[in-house]
């Protein structure tokens, strides 16, 4: 094993521990979640035609929001116990650490996903016109689009008064390709009107670019006073 692949499974095992104990991200994603599912059941019926066609913008916007929650607590524990000045110092490469954090946030998320998936498939009584795959390819393109640029953004704005509002400032602009991707792509697939692959296609590219640009940017991003 590489020395960068154990700093970065050292950091991923780290977190995850962390958050068994705390649980602190899921409880938090967990509760936002099922706050927008109850207030989007007062806004829209869900047994109604029209719910169900813009049911993959619901989900995905619960998804959205939740994710938040959990990704400004990314580095907000590091910076409390100082890691990220030990860090700064050390030989260790920073690559590493963001990588390891994104892929904790992957965890994070998905699990949310997998809690509250059966929900919004019982409570708008979704199913799929088209093939359950492509589902959960746009599931695993969006969810890492989402963390990946939050968890670039999100240590952007650590040493901001205000990093709670500046992360969805900073995140939801970037993000909007990719959201309208995940959006009319798990709409095409539920209703099985139109085709998937070219959103899909979009998110494959997109997730390219910017996980590339912040593989690039970190290193300065985290060295920055």
């Amino acid at each position: 094993m590489s020395a960068p692949t154990g700093i970065t499974r050292a950091s991923l095992l780290k977190d995850l521990r962390l958050e068994w104990r705390s649980k602190d991200a899921i409880n938090s994603m967990l509760f936002f979640s099922l706050l927008v599912v109850v207030v989007f059941s007062f806004s829209f019926d869900p047994t109604a035609e029209e719910s169900r066609q813009i049911a993959g913008g619901l989900i995905w916007v619960a998804f959205l929001f939740a994710a938040v929650v959990a990704l400004n607590q990314t580095w907000a524990r590091e910076l409390r116990n100082q890691v990220l000045d030990a860090y700064r110092v050390s030989p260790a490469p920073a690559n590493s650490l963001f990588v390891a954090k994104v892929l904790g946030n992957f965890i994070f998320v998905s699990v949310l996903e997998m809690l509250m998936t059966p929900l919004f498939i019982v409570f708008y009584r979704l199913r799929s016109l088209g093939p359950v795959w492509q589902l959960l390819l746009v599931a695993v393109l969006g969810t890492w689009a989402l963390v990946v640029n939050g968890t670039f953004f999100a240590a952007m704005s650590i040493r901001t008064r205000s990093r709670e509002i500046m992360l969805p400032l900073l995140m939801f602009p970037i993000s909007l390709p990719a959201i309208s991707g995940m959006v009319q792509a798990t709409t095409a697939i539920l209703t099985g009107e139109g085709i998937a692959r070219s959103w899909i296609v979009l998110l494959a590219t997109y997730d390219l670019v910017f996980t590339t640009v912040c593989l690039l940017l970190f290193e300065t991003v985290l060295n920055a006073e």
